[in-house]
């Protein structure tokens, strides 16, 4: 059987300044993380537990590059994001940091605390009544990626796997 993972709701719209609040920038990481989606969901940061994955409405990520945004989830733990539709940029620095975003029309669906699987193979949300909601395809490059915890890990492997077969 494919592991739970607790589903934690947020609307649409979420900006990378409610995910790593502008007022905590200057602090490193951990620090950011402990105030993610303080405006919108107070208790998240402290409540959320490894595996926990976030749904949300569309555009996901909108507002400014920072990378941090994407940071503070992996470093709570976050498992994936499901939203309908994400920020190009947010995307993108979440593949580079580790982070898995599926996007997924219906994500909506899905409710608070809910337990639900995660299909790669069959790119889909698994609900606990054994409804599936589709998933777009991630390419194998972006989920090798995240399987390597970020690109930097993942540079860092074929560097080695190279050294090792010289």
């Amino acid at each position: 059987m494919s592991k739970l993972h607790r589903v934690w709701r947020v609307g649409a719209d979420v900006d990378t300044d409610q995910l790593a609040p502008g007022a905590y920038m200057k602090l490193g990481i951990q620090d950011i993380a402990k105030h993610c989606l303080e405006g919108v969901r107070p208790e998240f940061a402290a409540a959320v537990r490894a595996g926990d994955v976030l749904a949300a409405g569309p555009n996901f990520g909108i507002g400014s590059s920072r990378e941090q945004a994407a940071d503070a989830l992996v470093k709570l733990g976050v498992k994936a994001v499901i939203a309908p539709s994400y920020s190009g940029l947010y995307f993108r620095n979440a593949f580079n940091l580790g982070l898995l975003l599926l996007t997924c029309k219906e994500a909506e669906l899905l409710e608070e605390a809910e337990q639900i699987s995660l299909d790669l193979n069959q790119w889909a949300v698994v609900r606990g009544n054994g409804q599936r909601l589709a998933c777009d395809p991630i390419p194998d490059f972006l989920v090798a990626m995240v399987e390597a915890g970020g690109l930097l890990p993942q540079l860092k492997l074929r560097l080695q796997q190279q050294r090792a077969s010289q």
